[in-house]
């Protein structure tokens, strides 16, 4: 029952200025007897777990890694504590001085010793999971119970995730769960930080900068080389994003794809099997995560970088994405999800060559056909994005290619490619009775109503006339036999690869992006005149004859968004605009 000596001895572990020579003769004593630190002594480790040692001398360090080995291997009841401490370092020390309520936080003092620390850490969750071998399921939990909250430090967010992807490399059995857990909070981040907010706060930080500019440009004319100073110092933040939470996930994007590339590289070469295993597990979290959220805008682009790696896994994840779309028993907007990152995947990959796209076209197309079979006859054979979601969906993706890709489509031999359009009967498919041209993006089925016109493929602009003038409610037979409002809106799609706004990770993906050109004047009176055929003299149709039928402007491109109703949930900077066709 004495405990004077028991205190003294705790008292002693918490003096925050204890000497390294004490620690290590503690921690030899305590390696000596660990049989004895049992769970009634949780206090005493508790503190002992608490000691300052990452910070100290070389032999602090070891001893202490010695020590920890011996208590997880003799009393694994204090396993929990033990990789809590651990996760808990891998973050920067925080030291808090108030100024003006304002907590500033993230010592940069030990910002050199920092990378050290971190190695230190993971040798020592490598022992533990050396002498325990069930540690990565204990670990796991703590992992996303220590996972720093968003709106945290971007240094301390980055260093947590850097460390998290570091554990992948000697616990592999916790990768999916840990990339599942990065990818998580990106997309709480992504989906907090929509691409308008993006270019607002980008918009007023530019404004903002120009008018301190030209105060400063006013006041100090003399003085150009504090200017010039003053502009170097500016330099490095020209790389930050305005929008706070836009900055955090740039980072965190910038530290997962250079994760991608060094798994997927060893000696700077592509390493077939690391690849394949590391898109499997980035394919499950696809699935899981992405794929069931809308309207993300930047997080599913890792899935567009390990694919430019290799074509066979863009070929792989195309295929994927058909399976998703073309089986019935998945949810109809899991398919029209997928049918938007097909259309999208086709048109702004560089990386995927004519040949594939031409594949994937069949595919779709013929699928589009085979579905228009069915319904054609049926009783529900009427255009209601509610029954035939995924119908649109794919309608919309092979548009959006064509008006991406019709350039490629035709290069070389126009003969070849006009015939290979010709085949893909685009006309059956305008006509039919399920009327996508109505549900698609205005925007889509202008420019590609523009470019089959140019080529004599399909004419829609009569089939575009007869929607305008037909937007009036359709009702149907309810289950009850009561009549409801069908829902005849645009379909709500997005397209998950439009530009990627973030600055620092834009870099990695820039080179593999195909960007929308805009159409110059010369591109706009290409469009109004088709190709002609031989076409005999005394034909009388203005179409074919490349006259312009009444007006004078066919398309007027206006550089706003989709009207409101019809408008994309993200924006379309660098998508192909709207054309208006006034009649």
């Amino acid at each position: 029952g004495e405990t004077a000596d028991f205190e003294l001895l705790k008292h002693q572990l918490s003096d925050p200025d204890i000497k390294d020579a004490q620690i290590i003769s503690w921690l030899h004593e305590f390696r000596a007897s660990v049989a004895y630190l049992t769970k009634e002594l949780e206090q005493l480790v508790s503190i002992l777990l608490k000691l300052p040692w990452l910070r100290r001398s070389r032999e602090v360090v070891e001893e202490y890694l010695g020590f920890l080995g011996n208590l997880v291997s003799a009393q694994t009841v204090h396993l929990r504590p033990c990789l809590r401490m651990i996760v808990s370092q891998f973050v920067p020390p925080r030291i808090t001085i108030r100024e003006d309520d304002v907590d500033i936080s993230d010592s940069d003092d030990d910002d050199e010793n920092l990378s050290e620390n971190f190695n230190t850490c993971h040798r020592a969750l490598q022992t533990v999971a050396r002498y325990v071998p069930s540690t990565p399921q204990f670990l796991m939990p703590i992992l996303v119970e220590k996972f720093p909250f968003i709106n945290k430090s971007e240094r301390t967010l980055e260093c947590y995730v850097h460390n998290l992807l570091r554990v992948t490399v000697y616990l592999p059995t916790l990768r999916l769960q840990i990339l599942e857990l990065i990818i998580e909070k990106l997309l709480k981040l992504d989906v907090s930080t929509p691409q308008q907010d993006i270019e607002d706060a980008e918009e007023t930080a530019n404004n903002s900068d120009s008018e301190e500019k030209s105060t400063e440009a006013g006041l100090f004319d003399m003085e150009e080389d504090e200017e010039r100073k003053r502009n170097k110092v500016v330099s490095p933040l020209s790389e930050r994003m305005a929008h706070p939470l836009a900055e955090r996930l740039d980072i965190l994007m910038t530290v997962l794809f250079s994760y991608i590339k060094d798994v997927c590289h060893v000696d700077g070469k592509l390493d077939i099997n690391n690849t394949k295993d590391l898109y499997r597990d980035l394919v499950s979290v696809f699935d899981k995560l992405i794929l069931p959220t809308h309207a993300s805008c930047h997080v599913q682009y890792f899935m567009f970088y390990i694919c430019s790696f290799k074509l066979g896994l863009a070929e792989a994840f195309l295929d994927h994405l058909w399976k998703k779309l073309h089986d019935p028993n998945n949810p109809s907007v899991i398919r029209q999800t997928a049918g938007s990152y097909i259309g999208s995947f086709l048109a702004r990959a560089k990386f995927i060559p004519v040949v594939t796209v031409k594949a994937c076209l069949d595919l779709l197309v013929n699928w589009m056909h085979k579905y228009i079979d069915n319904q054609d006859a049926g009783a529900n054979a009427y255009c209601d994005v509610a029954l035939h979601g995924p119908f649109y969906s794919t309608c919309q993706a092979v548009f959006y290619t064509l008006i991406f890709r019709h350039k490629q489509l035709l290069d070389g031999n126009l003969r070849k490619g006009l015939s290979y359009l010709q085949s893909l009967n685009f006309e059956r498919i305008v006509m039919c009775q399920l009327n996508p041209l109505k549900i698609c993006i205005p925007s889509v089925v202008n420019l590609f109503a523009a470019i089959t016109r140019k080529y004599q493929l399909v004419f829609c602009y009569t089939i575009i006339e007869r929607n305008n003038r037909q937007f009036i409610p359709v009702v149907r037979s309810g289950t009850g036999g009561d009549l409801v409002q069908t829902c005849t809106n645009l379909l709500d799609s997005f397209f998950p690869f439009d530009p990627y706004m973030l600055k620092r990770s834009k870099k990695t993906i820039d080179p593999f992006y195909q960007f929308w050109e805009e159409l110059s004047a010369e591109d706009l009176e290409n469009l109004k005149k088709p190709i002609k055929r031989g076409t005999s003299e005394d034909e009388d149709d203005d179409f074919l004859k490349g006259e312009t039928p009444q007006n004078d402007g066919v398309i007027g491109i206006a550089p706003n968004s989709y009207e409101s109703n019809a408008r994309s949930p993200v924006s379309n900077i660098g998508s192909p605009p709207d054309c208006y066709v006034p009649y």
